[in-house]
């Protein structure tokens, strides 16, 4: 019940909350500031992947779990990662204007992601997956949401900063629940899986950290911008990657 009807819902939720705190001027913060833009994108959507395929190759991570850590190591950040940024004293404009545009971006990159780890890891086991499809409901349970929240901005601004406070607060509720839930209904297969994926994981968070924050300063980047691209590198949004997880085995 968790997994297939309380997570697209609680999604939903958590992808408005974040258009509640969205302008336009979110989206052309990035390209008024091409060198930003371009080190966070590269990090996130190229250096992200890549270096998840070569801890997941190295490690020897096979099949389904391979699958899963590709997926979400192609989310996009989210609340969390803003909320992260703001207590870590970074640019918390910035990291706003990362999660709003590679939201978006990713309901072309992870589906194609996706369907590639799938053929990769999976082979002839690997189930059938409409990328399309995959596409579309993405963008209905993403940046649809998204764009609501940031109509009723729009319209009354007032509001939604008021309702923001509670909204997020509700989210990262929903994010925990969603967490756990998902560790309840899978729990053999995270126990049998910890000890060889739960270092992966943080290999790939302490390496994207690193790799992150030093790109950023060798293109001159302020401290606190630096940080922003760090954690927009490391921390993903979890409740897209269980979703899309989910939409993969039960498609209908």
């Amino acid at each position: 019940m968790i997994i297939d009807i309380f997570l697209p819902l609680s999604l939903v939720f958590i992808m408005f909350t974040l258009g509640l705190g969205l302008t336009s001027s979110d989206f052309i913060n990035l390209i008024k500031k091409p060198k930003s833009f371009f080190v966070g994108i590269t990090n996130q959507m190229v250096m992200l992947p890549l270096v998840a395929f070569i801890i997941i190759s190295l490690a020897g991570i096979t099949k389904e779990i391979a699958v899963g850590m590709m997926i979400l190591a192609s989310c996009p950040g989210g609340v969390t990662s803003n909320i992260i940024t703001k207590l870590a004293k970074g640019d918390t404009a910035l990291s706003i204007s990362y999660t709003a545009v590679i939201s978006i971006l990713a309901i072309f990159t992870l589906p194609l992601i996706t369907g590639l780890s799938m053929n990769h890891f999976m082979g002839a086991e690997a189930p059938p997956l409409n990328i399309l499809s995959l596409g579309l409901t993405m963008f209905c349970i993403t940046a649809v949401p998204v764009g609501i929240g940031m109509v009723v901005r729009s319209k009354n601004k007032s509001f939604a900063d008021i309702f923001e406070v509670t909204a997020t607060k509700i989210s990262t509720l929903l994010f925990v629940i969603i967490i756990l839930g998902a560790l309840a209904s899978e729990w053999d297969t995270f126990t049998n899986n910890f000890l060889q994926l739960g270092p992966a994981i943080v290999l790939l968070i302490i390496a994207m950290l690193t790799i992150a924050y030093t790109s950023s300063t060798w293109f001159k980047m302020s401290n606190n911008q630096s940080i922003t691209v760090a954690i927009e590198s490391g921390i993903q949004n979890g409740t897209v990657g269980i979703t899309v997880g989910n939409l993969i085995i039960n498609p209908e």
